[in-house]
């Protein structure tokens, strides 16, 4: 029975059942669901999956006990390679779902059917992500045991699952339209990998080689560095979602694009025919090109709001200031918070302008600058007019993020009283912060989720191969 022929059955079984004969992209994704779960495909690259999530957990519980990581660093990769993984599953599958039938020759029959071409690929598009969800869920594990118990795993999961979920339809919609336009499904499949490659690869570059503008800009044209550099800012830096909302534009300006591409261009164009002409179909140099400019400027357009800060700007002069600490040295791991409290008093015989205290950390010995903004959520505090002898009180919180010694010192800044004038800053005493690696590791705790998530989905695997033998051995000898 042909393809068509069995489309057309089930949805004269399934109208006398119910009075109505369902959606063809509903047939199609039934269809294309079961194929891709029963035959064996997706439970490969699951298993696969399972397999590298395990190793690199290992031996990142490995290194953590050597080099001693902090639990919320080796959650966000661990997140961030579920996605990277979960979204090239999604493209592969959805490179071969038009080119691959089309040169097996198991998309002609559609051709009898009334089925629209938007309607089959909206169909195929659902059954290519379907493994997505499968994914994120075997990440879980993974996540939950290297956090060791760290309160970022919850935030972490939730924006790990918008992010890879954005991530997902635009990587998953990029490979069905590279499918839809390729003329072999090994061009379209070749073509995937290089793409997936290009936008991984940034994400890999030291943090040295993403300063400047090239940088930034690059980040934010890439959905999957632009994705990552969210996730790593918010889970481990303790920025804020809001500041950080420009670099998921990217992601989602990429799912939006890709769909639109898709839906409103590319699948009712599709042929399904094998040796259809391909005139009316772009080159793949043009689409690269005109995605290349899309993105350009949704990143030209997005960067200036990434650097865009609120200054805060002190008004008015102020004598007699000082600063005091309640902390003169403190020593921690790496991922520990300090707590510590600065008063401001007006010592001088006027009131202050308002003014603002900044907090500064600076590294006593070799190494990167540090950047404060990544240390504490809160880097200055705004105080209002002090009168003689008033004094005001802030509260500070700094999480030790790299080992190292460093010096953490606050300083008052009054405003000058007009453009052509300055004022003298008010440092504190420094605070000496000596980090040390993190202490608490558990190399063992990672290994029966490491073994046994890959052997459950390996007995997984072995059921429909068993229903394969079986259905093989029962069928009358006619039939095989």
């Amino acid at each position: 029975m042909s393809v068509a022929q069995e489309q057309r059955s089930e949805r004269v079984e399934v109208a006398q059942r119910h009075g109505v004969a369902p959606p063809v992209w509903w047939l199609v994704f039934r269809r294309e669901f079961i194929d891709l779960w029963t035959g064996g495909r997706v439970l490969l690259l699951l298993i696969l999956f399972s397999l590298v999530m395990s190793v690199t957990s290992a031996l990142r519980e490995l290194e953590s006990s050597l080099s001693l990581i902090p639990p919320v660093e080796m959650a966000f990769l661990t997140i961030l390679s579920g996605i990277s993984f979960g979204l090239f599953v999604g493209m592969v599958i959805g490179a071969d779902s038009i080119s691959g039938e089309r040169e097996r020759a198991t998309l002609e029959p559609l051709l009898l059917t009334p089925a629209k071409p938007r309607q089959i690929v909206f169909g195929k598009f659902l059954a290519a992500m379907s493994p997505w969800p499968v994914t994120f869920l075997l990440t879980i594990p993974y996540v939950v045991v290297l956090a060791h118990g760290d309160n970022v795993v919850q935030e972490g999961l939730l924006l790990g699952a918008l992010l890879g979920g954005l991530l997902a339809i635009a990587f998953t919609g990029f490979g069905m339209l590279l499918s839809i336009w390729a003329k072999s499904n090994r061009a379209s499949l070749f073509a995937s990998l290089v793409v997936y490659l290009v936008f991984l690869i940034p994400t890999q570059w030291p943090g040295s080689a993403q300063k400047g503008d090239l940088g930034y800009l690059i980040q934010q044209f890439n959905p999957l560095q632009a994705s990552s550099e969210f996730l790593e800012k918010v889970l481990v830096n303790n920025r804020t979602v809001a500041e950080k909302m420009p670099y998921m534009l990217a992601a989602i300006f990429a799912a939006v694009g890709v769909m639109a591409v898709l839906f409103l261009y590319a699948a009712p164009r599709l042929r399904l025919d094998r040796d259809a002409s391909r005139s009316r179909l772009p080159r793949p140099g043009r689409v690269a090109s005109v995605l290349l400019v899309a993105g350009a400027t949704v990143a030209l357009v997005a960067t200036p709001a990434t650097r865009a800060q609120a200054a805060s700007s002190p008004q008015g002069q102020g004598q007699g200031l000082q600063i005091a600490v309640d902390l003169g040295y403190k020593t921690v791991s790496a991922g520990d918070e300090v707590e510590f409290t600065t008063v401001v008093t007006n010592a001088g015989a006027t009131a202050t302008a308002p003014l603002n205290v900044a907090m500064n950390i600076v590294k006593t010995g070799k190494g990167e600058p540090v950047d404060p903004e990544d240390w504490s959520p809160e880097r200055t505090q705004q105080i209002d007019k002090l009168a003689p002898g008033e004094s005001s009180e802030q509260t500070w919180t700094v999480e030790a993020i790299l080992e190292g010694d460093y010096m953490v010192y606050m300083t008052v800044l009054p405003q000058p009283s007009g453009p052509n004038s300055t004022t003298q800053p008010v440092s504190s005493p420094g605070i000496h912060l000596t980090v040390k690696s993190f202490a608490k590791t558990n190399p063992g705790g990672v290994l029966p989720v490491a073994i046994g998530t890959p052997v459950a989905l390996m007995l997984i695997a072995v059921v429909p191969i068993l229903r394969r033998r079986r259905a093989k051995d029962e069928a009358p000898q006619g039939e095989i």
